[in-house]
Formats: C-alpha cells, sequence, structure tokens
C-alpha cells in the first residue's frame, strides 16, 4: 500500500509579476516568506522508509538555495527560464516540479505556499 511523505522547506525570495496589469500591487517588487512542501509517494522499503528524509534535504536544498534572498526574476532572466521570469505560486510550483521529478522519480506534487492563506499544489496529472 503506497505511503505519502512530505517534506518542508521555507525561503525568503522578492519577485514581480510583469504580466499583471498597470497598477496591480503584485506587478511591483515584493517579497514573500515562501514555504515549499515536497510530496511524495510510494511503498515503504525494507528500511522502513518510502525515502530518507535526509537524503530528500539534500536533494531538494541546493534549489531552494538558488531562490533564497534573491529576487527571483532575475534569476529567470539570466537563465532565460520563463517560469522564473515571471514566478507566481503557479509557476513556482512547476518549477520545483520541471526540477525535482528526475532526481526524485516518486515524486507525486509540489506545493507553494506564499502567504498564510495563499497556495497552489501542482501535480502533473
Amino acid at each position: 500500500m503506497p505511503v505519502k511523505i512530505t517534506k518542508k522547506f521555507s525561503f525568503e525570495s522578492a519577485h514581480y509579476l510583469p504580466l499583471f496589469p498597470e497598477g496591480h500591487k503584485c506587478k511591483r517588487l515584493h517579497g514573500h516568506s515562501f514555504k515549499l512542501e515536497v510530496n511524495l509517494i510510494g511503498e515503504i522499503n525494507e528500511q522502513g522508509v518510502v525515502l530518507d528524509f535526509g537524503d530528500i534535504k539534500k536533494i531538494v536544498s541546493p534549489f531552494v538555495n538558488k531562490l533564497d534572498h534573491y529576487c527571483i526574476n532575475e534569476i529567470g532572466l539570466a537563465e532565460q527560464d520563463p517560469l522564473l521570469s515571471n514566478p507566481t505560486s503557479e509557476n513556482l510550483a512547476k518549477w520545483f516540479y520541471l526540477q525535482l521529478k528526475p532526481l526524485l522519480p516518486l515524486l507525486e506534487n509540489i506545493r507553494i505556499q506564499e502567504t498564510c492563506t495563499s497556495s497552489c499544489t501542482y501535480s502533473p496529472n
């Protein structure tokens, strides 16, 4: 029977949403204390776990550190990455999923929380 596990991360980043209409508050540079949830699903292995939480942390941390205390748009523009150039919560969740899925085959979905009342979950299925 499959078991779902979750590893949580947080990072502080600035961003702006260039495709929003003029005058919209999110079009201006602002910051968030983002919360990231990495959700995996799989069978319990012979060690009694789906995947060691420490191993998940080793894989995910470089991607979190890439965004932590940076303006995400600047990274997106430098790397010509359309998801990071317009870093909505939805695009951030998709970006994390696309980066992590090859490294975490059991990845089910990504949840990004940008405020205490606003979040999204990206799952390709």
